[in-house]
C-alpha cells in the first residue's frame, strides 16, 4: 500500500529547564492511501501538536514527518508551504475562511492555487456539504456550522493526498456531524487520500478504519 503519512519517533516539547514539558515522545505511526485513522487524548494530550507537526505548521524536536516520502520536517517555509498546498487538506477548529471572498471562492481558493480547481467537482461537494444555496455569501453572513462545512469544503476540493482533521464536526449538530464525517471518509478513500481525524468523540472515532490514542506524549492503540 502507497504510504501517505508516515512518522517516526517525532518528539517535541515545549517550555525551558525544569518547567519543560514533552507533549510527544517517539511517536511512530504509517497512514496509507485511502485509510482512516482517528486520533484520541484527553485535552491537552498533544493531538492538535501532532496534526500542526503532520502540516509543517509546527517543529517537531526530532524525528521524522515524511508525506508521500518528503521529510516536511526538513523542509525550509517555502518548500513546507508548496507541499502543503498541492498534498495536504487542513481542517481545523478555527474555520479560517478568508472574509473578503464569498463561498464560492473560499471553496476554490486552494484548488487554485495548486491549479486543480474542477467547477464541477465542487459543484457538487458544495451539494452534497448542504451549501450549494450560500455560495454568494460571505463567511460573516453564515453560522458556525455553515462555516465548518465549508472549510471542509475547502480542504476536500484540492483532492489532497492527506487531510488532516482536528475536530472538524465540533460545531455541528450530530446528524449534519454524521453526515459530513460520512463525505469524508467517502471522498477521502474514493480519491485515495489518507484521513488523520483528532476527536474526542469515540463514537466518531470508531468510524475510522484504526484508532490510536495518545497518553503522557505517547501513542498506543485506541478503545475499539
Amino acid at each position: 500500500m502507497d504510504q501517505v503519512l508516515r512518522l517516526r519517533d517525532v518528539t517535541k516539547s515545549f517550555g525551558q529547564g525544569d518547567a519543560r514539558i514533552e507533549v510527544l515522545r517517539a511517536v511512530s505511526l504509517d497512514l496509507g492511501a485511502g485509510q482512516s485513522l482517528a486520533l484520541t487524548g484527553e485535552s491537552g494530550s498533544g493531538k492538535s501538536t501532532l496534526l500542526h507537526i503532520c502540516a509543517g505548521l509546527e517543529p517537531a524536536d526530532q524525528g521524522q514527518v515524511l508525506i508521500g516520502g518528503t521529510d516536511i520536517a526538513r523542509c525550509d517555509d517555502v518548500a513546507a508551504a508548496a507541499l502543503r498546498r498541492a498534498s495536504i487538506g487542513l481542517v481545523f477548529q478555527h474555520f479560517n475562511l478568508i472574509p473578503s471572498l464569498n463561498v464560492a471562492a473560499n471553496l476554490a481558493f486552494q484548488a487554485r492555487l495548486a491549479r486543480r480547481h474542477d467547477a464541477g467537482f465542487q459543484a457538487d461537494l458544495a451539494a452534497r456539504l448542504g451549501i450549494g444555496h450560500l455560495l454568494a455569501r460571505y463567511p460573516e453572513q453564515l453560522s458556525g456550522g455553515q462555516q465548518q462545512r465549508v472549510a471542509i469544503g475547502r480542504c476536500l476540493a484540492v483532492r489532497p493526498r492527506l487531510v488532516l482533521a482536528d475536530e472538524p464536526t465540533g460545531n455541528l449538530d450530530e446528524a449534519t456531524g454524521d453526515s459530513v464525517l460520512d463525505l469524508m471518509l467517502e471522498l477521502s478513500a474514493q480519491a485515495g487520500a489518507a484521513l488523520l481525524l483528532v476527536t474526542h468523540s469515540p463514537r466518531l472515532a470508531a468510524r475510522c478504519d484504526a484508532r490510536a490514542h495518545l497518553r503522557a506524549g505517547r501513542l498506543g492503540p485506541g478503545a475499539t
